[in-house]
């Protein structure tokens, strides 16, 4: 054993969640002082008491797995017939798969519908070019790059690369909107609806993808396994889906609305809805091959139409989601998913470019949409920089990319450290550049043709409140 304590039962794993509860609170603050999303925080954390660093380079951590590189404090237990469940380390995958599915649902659950059908075309063109642009971009400079596992020879892991830069974090934009006074203005209102419909976006070509990938790595051979197996039969599968679960919507979201009206404001309107929002992640996953994320994400979205019922469930679930379960999730990033050991020339070299590439494509793609609906050209650069900002969702993309069962499609490691630093340096040049643009405007204007007038808008209420909430806002965390 290269451990002192080897965590291999129920009362050892809750000195490891206390360490990781510990470090990602004490970094998540730290970052947030110095205007950073706390998620980056997190990831530290788990950097810093898993073997990626200290054990790899070190030869001591404070948690750590199976290895002759290095010895730790705490073992978490492992197996290597996957068959049987070893408690540490499975137990926090549990855990972090528990924080990725309630952090999507939480965000499904702070997305109307209703508001967002109201939002215009300005904002659905330039969440779509958002998506798009990146994701060309991202699938175009990962092909010269086969020497590290990319390239034509692996062309799904490229098309996941181009995926990871699609996603937007609009908590960033809007703190900086709100302090600039600018988030009810016709601009910050398109931006702020552009960003939410650019991650519905995102998690639906996540889900092709995931879907196609796996249906090329499955060794099913015959009946409704083989079936999913088949590329046809995947796309079948994802339609059937949509199909089904938005279908089912409608009965759920009625039977909500009657559960309001008969009990408000009780403790079981929560727990009715985290056993739709596991059911749909399960049934996503294991029976049509969709990803759960995208099961709990939709989930979100149908029970976000009963109001009531939707922000008392938030409060509730968030207290447990990003007290527990989310920082579990980003801390086992840093702990198991970043090997800083197979990091090389060419995958730092390529970390840039798909910054860059992210960066850009979000600039140029979402500022010509804005510029062809009569923006100016400053207004539309805002339009730009106020869509580049990354956070929790390229994070859940890019473990989402890196999932064995993806087979040799799966993304290697170490390519977490292009996401981190894509959230890193977008998280830092946003605020700064929208700034800037702001302060450019001419006194007498607005900016955005509002004569600096705020309008009453729709969807102000969800402008004022992002999803996700806690985790990547600046100014606001949950139990401060």
């Amino acid at each position: 054993m290269n451990g002192v304590f080897l965590i291999d039962n129920g009362l050892g794993f809750v000195i490891v969640l206390a360490i990781v509860l510990l470090f990602t609170k004490l970094f998540g603050l730290l970052f947030r002082k110095f205007g950073l999303p706390q998620v980056l925080g997190y990831i530290v954390s788990g950097i810093i008491v898993g073997p990626a660093i200290f054990g790899e380079f070190c030869g001591f951590s404070l948690l750590g797995f199976e290895s002759d590189k290095y010895h730790c404090l705490f073992l978490l237990s492992g197996t290597e017939d996957e068959s049987f469940f070893a408690l540490g380390k499975d137990g926090l995958s549990i855990f972090a798969k528990i924080g990725v599915i309630l952090i999507m649902f939480a965000t499904g659950l702070e997305t109307n519908i209703k508001e967002l059908k109201n939002t215009g075309l300005a904002a659905t063109l330039i969440a779509c070019t958002g998506v798009a642009v990146p994701m060309v971009l991202g699938i175009l400079i990962s092909l010269p790059f086969g020497n590290i596992g990319l390239g034509t020879a692996n062309i799904f892991r490229c098309v996941f690369i181009g995926a990871i830069l699609t996603a937007t974090s609009v908590a960033i934009t809007v703190s900086v909107l709100k302090e600039l006074g600018k988030i009810n203005t016709k601009l910050g209102t398109t931006i702020v609806s552009a960003a939410i419909i650019d991650d519905v976006i995102g998690i639906i070509v996540l889900s092709i993808v995931t879907g196609i990938a796996k249906s090329g790595a499955s060794d099913a051979v015959g009946g409704f396994a083989g079936f999913k197996a088949t590329i046809y039969g995947t796309i079948i599968m994802i339609i059937v889906f949509f199909i089904v679960a938005i279908a089912l919507g409608f009965g759920i979201s009625k039977l909500f609305r009657w559960l309001e009206k008969k009990w408000p404001n009780t403790h079981r309107i929560p727990i009715f809805s985290l056993v739709v929002c596991f059911v749909y992640s399960w049934a996503a996953e294991e029976i049509f091959g969709v990803a759960d994320i995208t099961g709990a994400f939709l989930a979100g979205i149908i029970l976000s139409t009963a109001h009531q019922s939707s922000e008392y469930t938030t409060k509730k679930i968030d207290v447990n989601t990003y007290m527990l379960f989310a920082p579990v999730f980003f801390a086992n990033i840093g702990i198991s998913s970043i090997d800083f050991s197979g990091i090389n020339g060419s995958i730092i070299l390529f970390a840039f470019l798909a910054v860059l590439m992210g960066l850009i494509g979000k600039i140029v793609g979402c500022g010509a949409v804005a510029k062809g609906f009569k923006y100016g050209w400053r207004e539309s650069g805002i339009a730009g920089v106020g869509m580049m900002a990354r956070g929790e969702v390229a994070l859940i993309v890019t473990a989402t990319a890196m999932n064995p069962e993806l087979g040799t499609h799966a993304l290697p490691a170490q390519f977490m450290i292009m996401t981190v630093l894509l959230i890193l340096v977008s998280s830092i040049l946003t605020p700064i550049l929208l700034k800037v643009l702001y302060n450019k405007e001419p006194k007498s204007t607005g900016g955005d043709g509002t004569n600096g007038q705020e309008l009453p808008v729709a969807n102000a209420e969800q402008a004022e409140e992002p999803a996700p909430s806690a985790i990547t806002d600046n100014s606001v965390s949950i139990g401060e």
